[in-house]
């Protein structure tokens, strides 16, 4: 049920948003260089690695996030291309988020169990953090803090999610992230 859900929503949206995507990867292009999409390989199910799809935020030339990159980060634009990712089958709509590589090693014990799970565009995590980086600026470390509080956090509401998910709980999720990001609440 999922994975149809999860297919026929990325259709769906990726024909409404197609337009759009085009004209804020051109955004992204002019303004940060390169090609307008960065990639990334990510940790996808059962710890296999895919390429992860998002608008490019950060300028080339200064390799700083400037006002485009700010903005569609800050409305969460960016990640708009992960829908082909959910289209292809490496991520959902719901789950925890694709980590990079190197966080591998912290994914032991319980917390293997994550790794059953496709990675996904949100998830209960990302709704508590969705402010993630404000956060991280106003800590003194802001590394130290994220490996010290915010990512054991973000493992421990993964892991709940793990034994807890269901569609109509999805669902929920779903329209959390986009009241959310539209009323910035």
């Amino acid at each position: 049920m999922k994975a149809f859900f999860d297919k026929l929503l990325s259709l769906m949206l990726l024909v409404v948003l197609l337009l759009p995507l085009f004209f804020l990867m051109i955004i992204a292009k002019t303004y940060n260089g390169g090609t307008g999409i960065f990639k990334q390989k990510r940790l996808g199910q059962k710890g296999e690695l895919f390429t992860i799809y998002k608008l490019q935020t950060f300028c080339l030339k200064t390799n700083k996030i400037n006002k485009v990159g700010f903005f569609l980060r800050k409305y969460k634009l960016d990640e708009i291309p992960q829908i082909i990712n959910i289209l292809l089958g490496d991520m959902s709509f719901v789950g925890p988020r694709p980590e990079l590589p190197i966080y591998l090693d912290k994914l032991t014990g319980e917390f293997n169990k994550i790794l059953e799970l496709k990675p996904g565009l949100t998830s209960s995590a990302t709704l508590k953090y969705i402010n993630e980086e404000q956060i991280l600026l106003k800590s003194d470390n802001p590394k130290h803090y994220n490996d010290s509080v915010i990512y054991p956090d973000k493992l421990r509401l993964n892991l709940e999610y793990y034994y807890t998910q269901s569609f109509i709980g999805d669902i929920k999720i779903i329209l959390k992230t986009v009241v959310k990001i539209i009323f910035r609440k």
